[in-house]
């Protein structure tokens, strides 16, 4: 029995579901996502409810099941309210700033690391220090985030680099040095 499969998506107000032959497209306030539709799922509206239902139970169908189910609760709230990810330099001479269609990187490198920023994808600098990634679409947001992250991994010794708001960077102690 499926956990995430079974639970039916709420369809918030002003969100329309067109249900298509090998997608789904959800329409909502702030744009259109689409969603794959495998063979055997089968996605129909109940009242203000959307229902992902199987054909059979087999490992395969069980996995997509709950995959779908994920990707059009991921659409209909991209569509309503959207996603972010906070972004946040640390070490000595970081920052960000915003120049038009890039993103100016300071991270402690001989020279800027421009990032052009995608245009499904809104990037922010609200302080020097701090980067908003956000969008509809949560894959999309999660992987520029990634990218962005990847300039300058953090590193377990002073914990300097890129890092998610809330991660937690396990810290090294270094040398012991001599006695």
């Amino acid at each position: 029995m499926s956990r995430i499969g079974n639970q039916p998506i709420p369809l918030a107000k002003g969100v329309e579901l067109n249900i298509l032959e090998q997608e789904v497209e959800v329409k909502g306030p702030k744009g259109s996502l689409k969603a794959p539709l495998f063979p055997g799922i089968e996605v129909s509206v109940d009242g203000d409810k959307i229902v992902v239902k199987r054909e059979n139970d087999t490992k395969e169908m069980k996995a997509k099941h709950g995959l779908v189910r994920s990707l059009i609760n991921n659409c209909v709230i991209g569509v309503t309210q959207g996603f972010s990810k906070t972004l946040i330099l640390q070490g000595t001479g970081y920052r960000a700033v915003k120049k038009g269609n890039q993103l100016s990187l300071s991270l402690g490198f001989s020279h800027e690391v421009l990032m052009p920023i995608p245009s499904d994808v809104n990037i922010e600098a609200p302080e020097a220090t701090k980067v908003v990634v956000s969008g509809i679409d949560k894959q999309r947001v999660g992987q520029v985030a990634a990218v962005i992250r990847s300039y300058r991994p953090p590193e377990p010794y002073k914990g300097k680099g890129v890092r998610y708001e809330n991660e937690r960077i396990f810290r090294k102690a270094g040398k012991a040095g001599k006695k």
